[in-house]
């Protein structure tokens, strides 16, 4: 068994969110899989599976250092891109537990870009009790909060709770209480806490708190990005006919750019970032 490390949404390997890649997963069970992911380290490794039926290529599942993760974008991106660079460009179809995934590969340069479409997203306001609990475990206000983005809760194979920080000093300046965090998280099935600041309409900031996945802060979460634009459509904030960018891990030293597009008659969003191995 050979175990692939790859950083996602990036060109350069000190850059973007590592993954670890296992090609071919045959055997191996669910414990094996979780202990491999604590022990590579990431906050996600994918598994790689033969398809069970002629209309889906792989079945992919992804493991954090704790636990198994319905969806995981970035290590989606890299398995792609990894399948990609054993065979040639084209289009992947990946059964994950959260449903069909999608992915176009592509070269880019002296790298190869991989687009995933996600599940059907949806989006919805967090209940009070809820945001003001994040907002304690954060070490937030009220305050601290840009009124022109509700909190939400948002899906794209899992869910991720919503919150529009007021400045970008505010998303800079992260001090949060991990297990205050974890704890809701658990209880309200959060897969990470998506910290954004708008720049322009087609250009966010973001910082991901993962503690569900025994890890601060994810440097680029495409699943909470697929999220994000579904919640961007709902509220009304998604440009027409332009992707949005989102600038992530900057502040941890690891950045990260993802491209999100949606389309006002398809449920879905499309994620796209580049991917490369790692040394």
């Amino acid at each position: 068994m050979e175990i692939l490390r790859y950083s996602a949404f990036t060109d350069r390997p000190d850059g973007g969110n590592p993954a670890g890649v296992v090609l071919d997963a045959r055997g191996l069970d669910d414990t094996d899989m979780l202990r491999i992911a604590a022990e590579v380290g990431f906050s996600e490794t994918a598994f790689v599976f033969a398809a069970q039926d002629p209309g889906h290529t792989h079945e992919v599942r992804y493991f954090s250092p704790r636990a198994e993760v319905d969806f995981c974008g970035h290590a989606t991106v890299a398995t792609a891109v990894a399948l990609a660079e054993r065979s040639a460009p084209g289009t992947l179809v990946f059964r994950t537990n959260a449903g069909r995934i999608d992915v176009a590969t592509a070269a880019e340069g002296p790298a190869l870009r991989a687009t995933l479409t996600s599940v059907p997203t949806s989006s919805q306001p967090v209940a009070l009790p809820h945001l003001e609990s994040a907002l304690k475990a954060l070490r937030w206000s009220d305050a601290d909060l840009d009124p022109a983005f509700p909190a939400h809760v948002a899906f794209a194979g899992n869910h991720h709770l919503m919150l529009a920080a007021a400045s970008r000093q505010r998303l800079a300046d992260l001090d949060y209480d991990f297990e205050a965090l974890h704890a809701l998280s658990r209880a309200q099935d959060w897969t990470t806490v998506h910290l954004f600041h708008r720049d322009t309409d087609t250009l966010f900031h973001a910082r991901d708190p993962f503690p569900l996945g025994g890890v601060v802060e994810d440097p680029a979460t495409g699943a909470a990005a697929a999220a994000f634009g579904g919640y961007l459509r709902v509220i009304g904030r998604a440009p027409h006919n332009s992707p949005v960018t989102v600038l992530q891990g900057d502040d941890m030293g690891r950045p990260s750019r993802l491209t999100v597009t949606t389309a006002a008659s398809d449920p879905r969003v499309s994620v796209s970032g580049q991917a490369v191995p790692m040394p």
